[in-house]
């Protein structure tokens, strides 16, 4: 695969997944207990062979950074790297204006690995993907772009693109967030939406970057501007159907996916690893999911009165636990849980401290929080922080460095 460059946009703000993204840049936000939002993308590509990775990056970039270097350092292997690229300002003091002006602002460093083709990805979704697969497809349609899509709920697409194809697959339809979308022809109850992935001819990619730069009227976004474009002029542009692609040490096809672009969908995408069966594994010897772990010591019980209950759950290395009540819930890294605690349906990214006797449920607390004995959150009776934030759906998201 030394043909292929990968381009991960990494550059995301994460608006909507504040409070997680005060510190941290959206691909950063860490998810089930070990991994980053990043990790997925790049083990997709990895597990692929596809060794030759530019991430660009922008906003709160440095924890990214660090989990790349300790994480993702493969740059002693002769001709592959994972490198971070922060926005250079090359075209002026100016931050990245949308995912195609990103691209373009590091033509150079792309255009100097001349590849054969180019994977454009986002890094902010969870799932799993044979990226040869979808490439076989590019090859075989001799399309100049394919773009991966998956089938969801119509009444999930308005905040996506959603697609309309021919009987050979080609794209004859696209548009970016609409009101009313368009419905799968015989399917009135779902939609084809853009996963966000792409495959570019370089040319392609060159030339219509360039065209988008020089359209004073873009907003500079591949799903906004530059394929409606491509669409307008009639090029070769075909849709990779993600629910085809299989996964070694996997039975069923692939068909999960989650855009983590909310509170709400961080939440559940949790609560879909945590169902039974998994909605998505992260234990396939076959299909390693990669990231970086902290030297930490084994998970340690140690019961007083009576034993520690964990049911269904993910605790990580480092994480010191009494008699709680664990229950559909993950711990992150060095979570110190006390005497006689519930918790249901909780998130923590690590490194927090939980007091006894305390009822938590459908909670998420990010790192560096101490909660006294006797604290509720989430139940009846219970407080909400002054400092914390309550999703749509009722989720209470508890400050990173919040003490109660």
């Amino acid at each position: 695969m030394s043909g292929v460059l990968a381009v991960v946009m990494a550059g995301g703000e994460g608006t909507r997944l504040m409070p997680l993204t005060v510190s941290r840049s959206k691909p950063a936000v860490p998810f089930a207990g070990s991994y980053r939002l990043i990790d997925f993308v790049l083990n997709n590509f990895v597990n692929s062979n596809i060794l030759k990775i530019y991430v660009l990056t922008q906003f709160k970039s440095q924890s990214l950074y660090l989990h790349l270097k300790k994480g993702w350092n493969i740059n002693g292997l002769s001709g592959c790297f994972i490198d971070p690229i922060p926005a250079q300002m090359r075209l002026g003091k100016r931050w990245y204006d949308g995912t195609a002006d990103s691209v373009f602002q590091n033509l150079s460093f792309i255009q100097q690995e001349n590849p054969d083709y180019i994977c454009v990805f986002g890094s902010d979704h969870i799932y799993k993907m044979d990226v040869n697969q979808m490439l076989n497809y590019h090859k075989e349609k001799q399309a100049v772009l394919t773009i991966a899509a998956i089938k969801i709920p119509i009444s999930k697409a308005k905040s996506l693109g959603v697609i309309e194809v021919d009987k050979d697959g080609r794209m004859v339809g696209f548009e970016e967030k609409p009101s009313n979308p368009h419905s799968i022809p015989g399917d009135p109850e779902h939609a084809l939406v853009s996963m966000g992935n792409y495959i570019f001819d370089p040319e392609t990619l060159y030339n219509e970057t360039q065209k988008d730069n020089d359209n004073p009227y873009s907003v500079h976004d591949f799903g906004r501007d530059i394929i409606p474009e491509m669409l307008k002029d009639n090029k070769r542009v075909f849709v990779y159907d993600f629910s085809t692609n299989v996964i070694p040490g996997e039975n069923e096809r692939q068909g999960y996916w989650r855009d983590v672009g909310d509170i709400d969908t961080y939440w559940q995408a949790h609560m879909d690893i945590l169902s039974t069966p998994s909605k998505f594994s992260l234990y396939n010897p076959h299909w390693p999911l990669h990231t970086y772990y902290p030297p930490l010591p084994p998970v340690k019980f140690r019961s007083k009165d009576k034993s520690a209950v964990i049911n269904n759950s993910i605790i990580s290395a480092g994480c010191y636990i009494k008699s709680a009540t664990i229950t559909h819930s993950v711990l992150g890294f060095e979570c110190n849980v006390g005497n006689n605690t519930s918790l249901e349906n909780v998130i923590i990214i690590g490194n927090v401290t939980i007091g006894d006797n305390c009822r938590l449920k459908n909670t998420i607390i990010d790192r560096d929080v101490s909660l006294s004995n006797g604290t509720i959150i989430g139940e009846e009776g219970g407080i909400v922080p002054d400092n914390a934030q309550v999703s749509a759906n009722g989720i209470i998201v508890i400050r990173k460095g919040t003490r109660i």
